[in-house]
């Protein structure tokens, strides 16, 4: 038996896959199969599950409702609409703050000395070593009125003779951007540094020899074979974003709401799970289409050929 599944290679990879595939299929397949039998299902006084088919929580999602207060039988809502929208949007301005930002330190890191690589990286991870919510409490420390930005730029005003209104920072679209691109940064900077690290040197002297600038090099070189890193760090970046809801929960307030924020109060606070999973639904159906569609155009981290 052993020498039969020794020689037979397909055998030895359905084995080796076994356990990661009974694991996917018993944590997320069937999580999502139930997920989506409640999204069709209907509330109940208490909060229950009322298992019939009805698709009104969908309906709900894109606006039409059937709880008016003119006593209509339908009614259009944007509201989730523009939660949505809203989510869309401060993922995909997180993720281009993030490439804008991380892309020159992965290149400053991929050039540095070898015994200086790893002090940067260790910086670059040392955040990661404390807790997610007590850095995003850090940042509701600095935005605040009394925080320390607004004492600084008093300070500042003071010393050139300017009145100065502290700024209203916290509970704000900007500020929720803030905080997801400090929490996120380090999962785009890791992916450009191993792709620069990569490119061999003797493509910069090649390009040299072929009378290229800097910039050329940079365009017909550098970036084309970084691109699997850049592709990797969007993945990395743009579907946490989509979905999480701390960030925008501590440094938005009531004030920035996400499809995140949507699902966390369904299910603990307006304790409707069927709205709540058809809203997680929708979610990863947009998370999917524009990964996919990203992915198609850029590819999924395979190496790019330089023209």
């Amino acid at each position: 038996m052993f020498q039969r599944l020794r020689e037979n290679r397909s055998a030895q990879g359905t084995l080796l896959a076994l356990p990661t595939t009974v694991w996917l299929f018993v944590l997320l397949i069937i999580p999502l199969i139930l997920t989506l039998i409640v999204s069709f299902g209907k509330r109940g006084p208490d909060g229950d599950v009322i298992y019939s088919f009805t698709i009104n929580n969908y309906t709900r999602l894109f606006g039409y409702s059937t709880d008016c207060d003119n006593g209509q039988t339908a009614c259009f809502d944007p509201l989730y609409i523009q939660i949505m929208w809203r989510s869309l949007t401060l993922a995909f301005n997180t993720t281009l703050v993030v490439i804008i930002m991380a892309y020159p330190l992965g290149y400053f890191i991929a050039r540095s000395h070898p015994k200086q690589r790893n002090t940067y990286l260790f910086m670059v991870l040392i955040p990661l070593w404390t807790n997610f919510v007590i850095r995003v409490y850090a940042w509701m420390m600095l935005l605040r009125k009394e925080g320390a930005i607004n004492n600084i730029l008093g300070m500042v005003a003071g010393w050139l003779g300017i009145d100065f209104v502290p700024l209203e920072l916290l509970y704000t679209q900007g500020a929720v951007l803030i905080g997801m691109v400090y929490e996120f940064l380090p999962f785009m900077i890791l992916p450009i540094y191993t792709s620069l690290e990569k490119i061999d040197n003797s493509l910069y002297e090649a390009a040299a020899d072929l009378g290229a600038n800097r910039l050329k090099t940079f365009l017909r070189v550098t970036l084309p074979l970084s691109m699997p890193g850049v592709v990797a760090g969007t993945i990395l970046v743009f579907i946490p974003v989509m979905g999480t809801f701390i960030v925008s929960d501590i440094l938005g307030g009531r004030q920035v709401i996400l499809v995140g924020n949507l699902i966390q109060r369904q299910f603990l606070d307006a304790r409707d799970p069927t709205f709540g999973s058809a809203a997680s639904l929708i979610l990863m159906v947009m998370t999917l289409i524009v990964t996919y569609f990203y992915t198609r155009k850029f590819g999924f981290g395979e190496e790019i050929v330089v023209a």
